[in-house]
């Protein structure tokens, strides 16, 4: 029987299987979180899913998934085929790309996604902006967060629901560990998430939900219906 999966702080999940797969990596841990069946998939490779990619083992097929899920976002046709802007995979996962996919079943079916940009936003906007994100993954819903340096955006970290009230769990696919994102951290730069500190977007949950429930084990393979 396929149980939950779950990540907080302390918890160490998969690392990220290429240089340029970290968003690819948080879409995936996403869709563990919300899909037990999906996760059972990944962590032991049964049950069975339709459209599984092959992979012998943990990581194997994790790598896998990360593949399928940058055709998706960085494609022509993202999930569901609905139309998507490409984008070259050697520079990881567009926000659009990603926000896509969590709308196509990387968080909880139903659930609207929209982007926030943060770069350039000064203390008063960061600190909107990170209660906003605190407001609306409150119920579980994940968002993700792109960071860098000042030049350029070059990393992606998965958002999760803190314990605290200026504080959220942050999972870093560039080594698998969940920790806190505290407020203060996001609006002084000083994150230190795989070597990056500056916010540039966040993608994160709209506030709008048509609830969903998910009919069987969904298609893994890169274009489903």
């Amino acid at each position: 029987m396929a149980t939950t999966f779950r990540l907080r702080a302390g918890d160490t999940g998969p690392v990220q299987q290429s240089p340029v797969t970290c968003g690819s990596a948080c879409l995936t841990v996403a869709r563990m979180l919300v899909d037990p069946v999906f996760a059972s998939w990944v962590r032991t490779g049964d049950p069975h899913p339709p459209g599984s990619p092959a992979g012998a083992t943990q990581a194997e097929r994790f790598a896998a998934y990360e593949r399928v899920v940058m055709r998706r976002t960085n494609g022509v046709l993202s999930g569901g085929r609905r139309p998507n802007l490409p984008w070259p995979r050697a520079l990881g996962t567009p926000p659009w790309g990603a926000l896509r996919e969590l709308e196509f079943g990387a968080a909880r079916l139903g659930t609207r996604y929209t982007l926030d940009l943060l770069r350039g936003a000064d203390e008063y906007g960061l600190v909107e902006r990170f209660e906003t994100l605190q407001q609306v993954v409150a119920d579980g819903e994940p968002a993700l967060l792109y960071i860098g340096n000042a030049v350029l955006p070059r990393h992606v970290v998965l958002v999760l629901p803190g314990d605290g009230d200026r504080m959220l769990d942050v999972y870093d696919p560039g080594t698998g560990r969940v920790g806190h994102l505290r407020r203060d951290e996001v609006v002084q730069h000083r994150m230190r998430l795989s070597g990056w500190d500056v916010p540039w977007v966040a993608v994160r949950p709209a506030g709008l939900r048509r609830v969903e429930a998910r009919q069987g084990a969904p298609s893994l393979g890169p274009m489903p219906a």
